[in-house]
């Protein structure tokens, strides 16, 4: 575990143990209020547990200068981003009800397990009161259920599956970025006007639960629009050489491919596609077309050239301001603060993470309290502003966020190495808002809060 070069606080040692047999380090101020982690000093620790290697690192590596950068603003450093954008105004650069905030490191290694113990190091020994960080969605799902036994708040990272606000919701957790069926929502309009009504799909999928709902996701709705799927191909994460997969594809009858992976997978997916000359092919009378449901402009920049023309989905993109106006007011704050600091546009993977504890830090204000329980609360149904994405809501049904998607397609002709795709759409949110308990997400259940000690 690394201790964030903004913090310098001892260790809270190990303390009662809870039923699911998780040890705790607690500080009781008065039993009736005490709770996990309870900060007695002038500082307060948070978690930041990212993907420093294996498949995803590049999008951990982004969230990591992003959750530096929030600490610092937080504490009252460089020039705030978008506390002063944001539309909740408790924040004033004094850390978190007065405490600063201090931070400890974690590599999830895109792995459930290795994500999992860096959590559990963070809360016992470190005396974490919230976990952010990832770009996977089952560590993702792990760290949240760790959290929710343990009582503390995990404010999801980079996690699109269904499941992290479907089945395996939990009342500890909170996602800041859009799912997987708000992507298939977004997209199918947009598939079936550019390229028709009668395409055939063929499906290559990362085999964990992101790639099983984004799947699905994307099939129903292009499949309501008129598609079909000819075939559905799981695919290892971090298998590097995907050739064996491709070769395939033009022998299915297939004209469409949808590569459903994320990160170094899909580069390197994409890479293998164009390599086999699926760009140029034809098949049932039309040119093939490469579909990529979820995607940034930081894998933009590892695929090159091959994203050209590519269409897919994002949490947020860093020219929404300038190019799309107002309504999107706090993405030129955060990209300029992040810009002055590390030389390029944040990603989205950085976006969310950095709105994520600006969004505990506020609610912890609003609350008084870093009772979780108190922090819960103040999330629920809550509704702001000036985070980037516009007008935003976490609904208390399953503490998902719901905003606009973005719609992109791989730049043709990329101005510089940083601008690589384009805005061709931003979907309003009325139109991939859902039940809560929509099919795609059913059998979950937030059940109670846990505050711990």
């Amino acid at each position: 575990m690394t201790k964030g070069t903004l913090s310098r606080r001892g260790l809270l040692k190990a303390g009662a143990v809870t039923g699911a047999g998780l040890a705790l380090p607690t500080i009781f101020t008065s039993p009736a209020a005490a709770f996990t982690n309870e900060p007695t000093g002038d500082s307060v620790t948070l978690g930041f547990n990212v993907p420093q290697s294996g498949p995803y690192a590049d999008e951990g590596a982004d969230q990591l200068r992003a959750l530096e950068l929030v600490a610092e603003h937080l504490n009252g450093g460089g020039d705030g981003g978008m506390m002063q954008t944001f539309s909740s105004q408790t924040l004033e650069g004094n850390g978190i009800m007065g405490k600063r905030v201090e931070f400890v490191t974690g590599d999830t290694a895109t792995n459930t397990d290795r994500a999992r113990a860096s959590a559990r190091s963070m809360i016992e020994k470190d005396g974490a009161v919230m976990i952010t960080g990832g770009s996977s969605s089952g560590p993702a799902v792990a760290v949240q259920a760790l959290c929710q036994d343990a009582g503390v708040i995990f404010m999801a990272g980079l996690t699109h599956a269904n499941d992290t606000t479907g089945k395996d919701r939990r009342a500890n957790g909170f996602r800041h970025f859009f799912n997987s069926y708000m992507s298939g929502a977004a997209l199918a309009p947009i598939l079936a006007d550019q390229y028709g009504t009668d395409r055939k799909a063929y499906y290559l999928t990362a085999d964990y639960n992101w790639g099983y709902t984004t799947e699905q996701a994307v099939q129903e709705a292009t499949e309501s629009k008129g598609w079909e799927t000819v075939e559905k191909v799981l695919t290892p994460v971090g298998a590097g050489d995907f050739s064996s997969y491709i070769t395939p594809v033009l022998q299915s009858g297939a004209d469409t491919l949808v590569l459903v992976h994320y990160g170094g997978d899909m580069v390197n997916s994409l890479t293998n596609a164009v390599q086999f000359g699926l760009r140029e092919a034809q098949a049932n009378g039309r040119d093939f077309q490469i579909v990529v449901p979820l995607y940034s402009e930081l894998m933009a920049r590892g695929a090159g050239p091959n994203i050209k023309g590519i269409i897919g989905s994002q949490n947020w993109d860093w020219k929404l301001e300038n190019q799309l106006g107002a309504k999107y007011t706090g993405t030129n704050a955060f990209v300029r603060s992040f810009g002055e600091k590390y030389g390029f546009p944040p990603s989205q993977a950085a976006h969310t993470v950095y709105c994520q504890v600006m969004l505990y830090a506020d609610a912890v204000n609003r609350a008084g309290s870093f009772n979780p329980c108190a922090v819960v609360e103040a999330l629920e149904g809550f509704e702001f502003d000036g985070l980037g994405n516009g007008p935003t809501l976490y609904r208390a049904d399953d503490h998902q966020c719901f905003k606009d998607v973005v719609v992109v397609r791989g730049k043709e002709n990329p101005e510089n190495e940083f601008d690589l795709v384009e805005i061709i759409e931003v979907t309003p949110v009325e139109q991939v808002t859902y039940p809560h308990d929509h099919p795609q997400f059913a059998g979950g259940e937030l059940g109670a809060c846990n505050a711990g000690a």
